[in-house]
């Protein structure tokens, strides 16, 4: 009898303790500090600035407030000072964005009642304001979102800039500002397509909803009197308006554009907030959108601001957190945790932590605390509220990977790239983004969870240039640096001298090598393993003229360590 017992305690144990848990720690981390008390809310950033491999925090704040930086020591933060960055005045979104491709973060800094500001990083983490000198105006935009995307594929980062002025007399557009590549920006708004009508609009988000190779722009619009807008790239350095043809033209008071793949089918998805039910419009994969926040159980039904996908409990699905702003409403809730059940559906999980989630909150972004795997994110409050930083302690032990990109042909902080993982089955995929959801900047870490999986089949990277990379065999728990063009899996051969000729190939290749290769396969860009061969060998002729035209992977391995050899078939 207390052997059932025990066995029947430690059930309901492994119920309560292995599953979705959040605990606010804000204060005891060192954030005990507020935004001030600002209309509709300011932006949070949880990147890391500096380059030191922990995520820090940036708060944008009330008028009279310089920005705050909070230095992430090792899982604690210390407010530090940013040297020559002074913006006292209110702010909305910051981006910490590598706009000239040097390797460090420079700073970007809107405001709906000032200057946006940008900062050029000087290498050792000061600043020197160059707004003027890089050609933004020295007007006010009313500006709440900044999006950066290379929208041309040039290889640097252009800007767009999302605008809300409510006065009568004003018109206010949005912009798009391209990078010019030498320190510059030029305001392309109009040749590229984009109107001169005021819209009222949030945030936007750069996405390849067609998987066409270059960066389409969705907007949020509010006020029910401006329909959300989908900008559809041409590839010439126009955009067209197809919001209507896509179905994603919702009409609601619209705050945040928050990307993700739900349902893991390699079309990405978009969550927008709403004063009432949200909108979440599923990629169906043939240039449409339908909405799924019903079906899906996500509709939040309250007033929506920020909102963010991640992996809660690393089960291989992401999940979906909501802020809002209405504070001890009786019937509306103030904030929303989704899990997604992997099914279609998303469920809010009992005993998660989040019964204390009461604030005027807005914004909320994604990090990692302490460096653990596991996906944190804080929030930002009004009101004189403290913002919140919900640390991920969920104890199930789900094994994980995070990713760093480091472009050379495309952008150096690798935005607009595609990642596609695969591990125990479960494909996976993430599309990266600088500047997103209701005036946030998450992580510039992608995170995976893995479940029980102990080894990734592959990770490959699709970046705007137009190369991918394939990584075999990944080891898991770690974080993973990947630079473009590398092209290599994570055990090279070494000494081990091998060739394959020729390269771009017709019908037959040869490949030669002065170690005995034992295994031979060859993948499409699908990752699908098209040819296999395990003779033991130096050297192989190998037929693919039967092949379609198009981009390969050949796997090798000898002895144990293995490599990865990109051709290309004629």
């Amino acid at each position: 009898m207390k052997l059932y017992l025990s066995l029947i305690c430690m059930f309901f144990s492994l119920l309560v303790f292995g599953q979705i848990s959040f605990q606010e720690k804000a204060t005891e981390l060192g954030i005990d500090f507020s935004c001030g008390t600002t209309y509709i809310g300011n932006g949070v950033t949880f990147f890391d600035a500096d380059g030191d491999g922990w995520d820090d925090l940036t708060f944008a704040t009330a008028d009279s407030e310089n920005i705050q930086f909070f230095k992430n020591i090792n899982g604690s933060f210390v407010l530090h000072s940013l040297s020559g960055v002074s913006v006292n005045y209110q702010t909305k979104q910051i981006n910490w964005v590598d706009f000239d491709n040097d390797g460090d973060k420079d700073l970007f800094v809107t405001s709906d009642q000032d200057l946006n500001r940008l900062f050029e990083n000087q290498g050792d983490f000061t600043f020197i304001d160059i707004t003027e000198a890089a050609g933004f105006p020295n007007f006010s935009f009313f500006t709440y979102g900044a999006s950066w995307g290379d929208y041309n594929n040039d290889g640097f980062l252009d800007v767009f800039l999302t605008n809300r002025d409510e006065t009568v007399l004003t018109t206010t557009p949005n912009f798009l500002y391209r990078n010019n590549g030498d320190g510059t920006f030029t305001d392309v708004s109009v040749e590229a397509g984009f109107d001169s009508d005021k819209h009222l609009s949030f945030c936007s988000a750069f996405i390849d909803y067609d998987k066409d190779g270059w960066q389409d722009i969705y907007v949020s619009n509010d006020k029910l009197v401006h329909y959300n807008l989908m900008y559809h790239n041409n590839g010439d350095g126009t955009f067209t308006e197809v919001g209507e043809a896509t179905g994603t033209n919702v009409l609601i008071d619209a705050m945040t554009v928050t990307v993700g793949d739900f349902d893991n089918d390699s079309w990405f998805d978009i969550y927008v907030t709403n004063l009432g039910p949200s909108a979440f419009l599923k990629n169906n994969g043939d240039g449409t959108f339908t909405d799924v926040a019903e079906s899906t159980g996500t509709e939040f039904n309250s007033t929506g601001w920020g909102a963010a996908f991640l992996d809660g409990d690393n089960d291989t699905d992401i999940d979906l957190y909501v802020s809002g702003s209405l504070y001890n409403h009786p019937i509306y809730p103030s904030a929303a945790f989704y899990e997604n059940m992997n099914d279609g559906t998303f469920t809010e999980p009992e005993n998660a932590g989040f019964d204390d989630d009461e604030g005027y909150s807005h914004s909320n972004a994604i990090g990692d605390i302490n460096n653990d795997g596991l996906a944190d994110f804080a929030v930002t409050n009004t009101n004189d509220q403290n913002v919140f930083l919900w640390e991920n302690t969920n104890t199930e032990n789900n094994n994980w990977i995070k990713i760093n990109l480091e472009g050379t042909t495309s952008n150096r902080d690798g935005i607009g790239s595609t990642i596609e993982l695969s591990c125990a089955g479960n494909v996976m995929y993430r599309y990266t983004h600088c500047g997103e959801g209701y005036l946030s900047q998450n992580s510039g870490t992608e995170f995976f969870g893995l479940g029980n999986g102990t080894n990734i089949e592959y990770l490959k990277v699709k970046w705007l240039s137009g190369i991918e990379d394939v990584f075999f065999n990944v080891s898991v728990n770690q974080v993973l640096n990947v630079v473009e063009g590398s092209s290599l899996s994570v055990n090279e051969f070494n000494s081990i001298d091998v060739s394959l000729t020729p390269n771009p190939v017709n019908s037959i290749f040869k490949l030669n090598s002065n170690t005995i290769i034992s295994e031979i396969a060859i993948y499409n860009t699908l990752m699908q393993r098209i040819y296999s061969n395990s003779e033991n060998a130096l050297n192989f002729t190998i037929d693919v003229s039967e092949f379609q035209s198009g981009v390969y992977f050949l796997q090798l391995n000898a002895e144990g360590r293995e490599k990865t050899i990109r051709f290309i078939k004629e």
